[in-house]
């Protein structure tokens, strides 16, 4: 006797459902995240490579230093001298934009899953479900409803990446000191008042600590993403392994850790508690010559 209990039937059949009756909804989705990926992909290609670099590299001078910003200038020269600007160009924005939508969805889910016990619970469940499942298997889905390119592989990678988003900012408003809350009601905050005021202000550095997470995770899918036609330094990466090419591998996997080197401590630099901003040219005030005392 057979016993075996047919789950992928049952997922098969989910699928086809949603495939029959939610087909219009599909199409709507897909059109929203097609233009929001595609317009940010446009925009960082149609910059010239000096000024989105420049633009890069000032961030990094701005938030890290002036030794960070040298390397970034370095990473990204390296990057265009292997003529893989393009490349890097539209799997930056493919990061961008799922990064910027997991944050949509994951920010508020977490601010949601703080204050109530119920969602919470469920949430959690939810995200252990999300974080543990293999990455490839978000492919799968992705294509049946999307079929292949840019929009699949955003929505794979916000899947895969909006976990850390969602637990750090419930972390980040759950362990704002009672005492600070206590005042605040004490003061007759509302409860947008005291989230928006209070709370998140208090859990910025959790909030930005998720972000950062939320990008390395992105960044690392949108590899994984290049199997079902995403774009970007993965497709490169696929090539160099259909074809058993060394250097081209090597080029792509090496353009891929440099631009996650420089996202990684840029965004780092945000969550840092207790750490103000850099001015730009902080830098220059080291090369003043000391004023003789009195």
């Amino acid at each position: 006797m057979d016993h075996s209990i047919a789950i992928g039937v049952w997922a098969e059949q989910l699928v086809t459902f949603i495939l029959d009756h939610f087909q219009p909804t599909l199409d709507v989705l897909a059109a929203i995240v097609d233009g929001f990926g595609g317009g940010i992909d446009a925009a960082l290609l149609g910059m010239p490579a000096w000024l989105l670099g420049g633009a890069i590299a000032l961030a990094a001078l701005w938030r890290v230093g002036i030794g960070f910003a040298l390397f970034t200038l370095g990473s990204l020269g390296l990057i265009y001298g292997m003529g893989l600007w393009d490349p890097t160009a539209s799997t930056l924005g493919l990061v961008l934009s799922s990064t910027l939508l997991s944050l949509l969805a994951g920010i508020p889910l977490g601010i949601w899953m703080a204050r109530n016990r119920i969602a919470e619970h469920l949430g959690k469940t939810m995200l252990d479900f999300m974080q543990t499942m293999p990455a490839f298997v978000y492919l799968i889905p992705a294509v049946m409803f999307f079929g292949l390119g840019r929009v699949p592989g955003i929505i794979a990678t916000v899947i895969f990446a909006m976990p850390p988003a969602v637990r750090l900012t419930m972390l980040g408003i759950q362990q704002v000191p009672a005492e600070l809350v206590e005042a605040g009601r004490a003061f007759g905050c509302h409860p947008h008042q005291l989230l928006f005021k209070v709370q998140l202000p208090n859990a910025l550095p959790s909030i930005m600590a998720g972000v950062n997470q939320t990008m390395m995770m992105a960044l690392s899918m949108i590899v994984v993403a290049s199997m079902i036609g995403a774009g970007g330094l993965g497709n490169v990466v696929l090539q160099g392994i259909q074809r058993l090419d060394i250097g081209l591998g090597f080029e792509s996997g090496l353009s891929v850790v440099l631009l996650a080197i420089v996202l990684d401590r840029i965004t780092q630099s945000f969550g840092a508690a207790k750490a103000p901003a850099r001015h730009p040219f902080a830098f220059l005030n080291r090369l003043r010559p000391a004023l003789p005392a009195r």
